[in-house]
């Protein structure tokens, strides 16, 4: 099965690979649902001082997507959350591992509080509604498809809200509770067509400030400053401008800054890529990741493979915390950010 793109304006080719033996270093393969082993606390205080100033560590959603595609995925995830590496995770309810993940994690997250969000999937996963019009012979369409369709006002609104709601459904069905917050899969929640169906569901749904929102822009000057993947982070910003508008007119509460999109290359060292990311952060920054371990499940559905164990391994080492360190950045939760409006957990 040929799977198209990851993220707008990038594509790769699916290659075949071996899963590999767990990362070394901090972090051990873990069982599903041992959850003791998850929680390994490490040196994040709240307060945490950095060596070049005597000001707090400020905080930063540092959020990993696509929990649920894979349990090389979602496991990988929990260890991160469960270390304090992680303070968010953006969750594919289409997915069969879902079910099996959404239990241990709601139990982790009372140990390890991070914020638990609908990674809203539009793409190549089958639908979870009829998706008429949408769905292509039982499957999501491809990026490759979907993008011109939404750039020209012609995704089928009806299918759309049917499927947003389906995923939402989903996510309460297992975890209990509505999402903190609701992003989408290859940033789908951005395009037109699709970002009026979040604002108004979210608007129907909850109470405003219940739920937040995954702001795509950013300033041209921080996409030029960071230097990775500027085209694809100037378009989704671009693409993004309308979602902004729409979420700041319903008073529905989003970040300030995203970081996070580059080639998925493993050419360069990942921790090379995150020191750019954390350089230009915005005021309210979330910078999203991909960690994982390559499994049957995630070569069976999805084509980005050893990339997410390279960010594994960084995420889990200590490079990244003296990373964190250096920016004055620590993860935090969305409820850290001064004057936001999503309520707690």
């Amino acid at each position: 099965m040929t799977r198209h793109g990851y993220n707008i304006l990038h594509r790769t080719k699916r290659r075949r690979q071996q899963a590999k033996a767990p990362v070394p270093g901090s972090f051990s393969r873990t069982p599903s649902g041992d959850i003791e082993r998850y929680c390994r606390p490490l040196n994040f205080a709240p307060a945490r001082m950095t060596a070049a100033s005597s000001a707090p560590a400020r905080p930063a959603v540092v959020c990993a997507d696509d929990y649920g595609l894979a349990p090389g995925v979602s496991d990988a995830i929990a260890e991160l959350i469960g270390a304090g590496r992680l303070s968010a995770t953006s969750c594919m309810t289409t997915m069969a591992d879902w079910r099996r993940a959404a239990a241990p994690l709601r139990e982790l997250v009372r140990r390890a509080p991070a914020d638990v969000g609908l990674h809203l999937t539009l793409t190549d996963q089958a639908p979870l509604s009829r998706a008429s019009g949408l769905a292509i012979d039982g499957r999501l369409p491809p990026l490759g498809r979907l993008l011109p369709r939404a750039l020209a006002h012609a995704l089928p609104a009806a299918a759309l809200i049917d499927e947003l709601r389906a995923q939402l459904d989903a996510f309460e069905d297992a975890w209990g509770a509505p999402p903190d917050y609701v992003d989408g899969h290859q940033h789908v929640h951005v395009l037109p067509g699709v970002r009026e169906a979040v604002v108004a569901e979210l608007l129907r749904r909850y109470p405003v400030g219940r739920v937040w929102v995954r702001d795509c822009v950013e300033p041209p000057v921080r996409c030029l400053r960071r230097g990775e993947s500027t085209a694809k982070a100037m378009f989704i910003s671009a693409l993004g401008a309308g979602l902004r508008r729409q979420l700041h007119a319903a008073g529905i509460p989003a970040n300030d800054g995203f970081s996070g999109l580059h080639d998925f290359s493993t050419v360069r060292p990942f921790g090379d890529k995150m020191r750019r990311f954390l350089a230009a952060l915005g005021p309210r920054p979330l910078l999203h990741v991909h960690p994982g371990r390559v499994d049957a499940a995630l070569l069976g559905c999805d084509a980005l493979t050893t990339p997410r164990e390279a960010e594994l391994a960084y995420l889990a080492s200590d490079e990244f915390a003296d990373d964190l360190a250096t920016a004055g950045v620590r993860p935090a939760r969305f409820a850290e950010f001064a004057g936001n409006r999503a309520s707690r957990r």
